[in-house]
């Protein structure tokens, strides 16, 4: 009985602001055929300024309580709410209450708009809860982020999962509100569409399973150097979500990659690289073979001077000796036992040169290695690695290296393998613009 009279009298007073508007329209001398038409946008027209004046106040109250929140207790969650739009969000539910129940006064003479008009309300009002939630939840992962164990997990693939999964109870209570039938009857429709309904999200689908086994196998993680040569990426993992990977190329560039490929196809990690401390130079000097010979017991004292190599070839001289008098070598002919050669001389000097680099990491595998001759010459290659793994300082290092090693070659009297160029056919060496002019008069 209490409720009848409750409802009769906001009933009476709906009528009452309706009809009191309609009055004074009519007496301002609207006529009465336009007088319902022009009360609606009258009454809406008022309804819309409230709705701002409450919002805005509403929001404005909520930021300055989180913000003093903020500040007092000094916990960053109320810093991300802010940040993600909560107050802004809570604040639209003073709004919606006042226009839930300002439809049947502004339509008082359409009622058949107060229906559907109430039924966009509630629509309205399960978007407003989903994004209530999500400015709640966006606030949590923002300060997982913050966490060291967080910073390489897939966090945004998550957030993903979780919207969707709302935004799946989203569209069953709009369907339930709009048609009226229980949820069962939703997931039913659902069932006779599923196939279609999993062709449309096929990418998703792959993409999340995708996701959660990257994340489980610790395959790639945000900031990882990849390389996946099949679609052009080379660079550092700036995001994963459900659909793709987004790899920030060395030259600024950005490679979107979908996510289950990365379970899919082949990658390369190069974090075991960066976790390890160092950097590995790979790299052969060709050495032209005719040039490697045999050298002489005349010719040692001029290797001798060489200090890197000094004391292993006084070391390596009396094994030599004792070795050939032992076999009785015939030393008129050289060939005979055994003899240094200038290319082995140059091999011992680049591992004593490498072993004593500052900059070459001594725990990890250096070595000076030959690899099998071809046309071109026989490949000196040098096998060591980097104490550091930043760009810029391995290849400062590798390239003094190198600069250093091929200066060396003729104190050994060894060539490098090269492809004659015009001047070399010609035997013509231009030193400076005075040669040239002399060459062409």
């Amino acid at each position: 009985m209490i409720m009848e009279n409750l409802e009769t009298s906001i009933e009476k007073s709906s009528n009452f602001i309706s009809r009191f508007s309609y009055d004074k329209l009519i007496a301002l001398g609207v006529d009465k055929s336009v007088a319902a038409y022009v009360n609606v946008f009258v009454l809406l027209a008022i309804l819309v300024i409230l709705v701002y004046f409450v919002q805005y106040l509403v929001r404005k109250v909520l930021r300055i309580l989180f913000t003093k929140l903020a500040s007092s207790t000094r916990l960053r969650f109320f810093n991300y709410l802010l940040k993600n739009r909560f107050p802004h969000f809570l604040a639209m539910i003073a709004p919606f209450s006042l226009i839930k129940n300002a439809i049947p006064v502004v339509f008082d003479d359409f009622p058949k708009l107060i229906s559907p008009f109430e039924t966009l309300m509630d629509i309205y009002m399960v978007f407003m809860i989903i994004s209530i939630v999500m400015s709640i939840i966006r606030s949590g992962a923002d300060l997982l982020r913050e966490k060291p164990e967080f910073h390489a997990k897939p966090v945004e693939s998550y957030l993903q999962v979780i919207r969707m999964v709302f935004f799946l109870f989203g569209a069953v209570s709009i369907f339930s509100t709009i048609t009226g039938q229980p949820v069962g009857a939703f997931f039913a429709a659902m069932g006779a569409a599923s196939a279609i309904l999993l062709l449309m999200f096929k990418d998703t689908i792959m993409g999340f399973v995708a996701s959660i086994q990257v994340t489980t196998n610790d395959m790639v993680r945000i900031g990882d150097w990849i390389t996946m040569p099949k679609y052009g990426a080379d660079g550092d993992v700036e995001e994963i979500n459900l659909t793709t990977v987004k790899v920030r190329n060395f030259d600024k560039t950005i490679t979107t990659i979908p996510t289950y490929t990365l379970i899919s196809d082949s990658f390369q990690n190069w974090r075991g690289m960066q976790e390890s401390g160092g950097r590995r130079i790979k790299r052969a000097i060709i050495i032209k073979q005719s040039s490697i010979r045999f050298v002489t017991d005349e010719e040692l004292p001029k290797y001798q001077k060489i200090q890197g190599i000094q004391s292993y070839i006084q070391h390596r001289s009396e094994e030599i000796r004792k070795h050939n008098e032992k076999i009785g070598a015939d030393r008129s002919v050289i060939l005979n036992g055994r003899n240094f050669t200038n290319f082995g001389l140059y091999r011992k000097y680049i591992d004593w040169y490498l072993n004593n680099h500052p900059a070459l990491h001594k725990n990890m595998t250096l070595m000076v290695r030959q690899l099998a001759p071809s046309e071109n010459g026989l490949p000196l290659e040098l096998y060591a690695f980097t104490a550091t793994t930043k760009w810029a300082e391995y290849e400062y290092i590798m390239a003094d290296i190198f600069d250093h090693l091929i200066a060396a070659i003729p104190y050994f009297d060894l060539n490098i393998f090269e492809l004659e160029t015009g001047s070399d056919v010609c035997g013509i060496e231009f030193t400076n613009e005075l040669d040239i002019k002399k060459e062409k008069l």
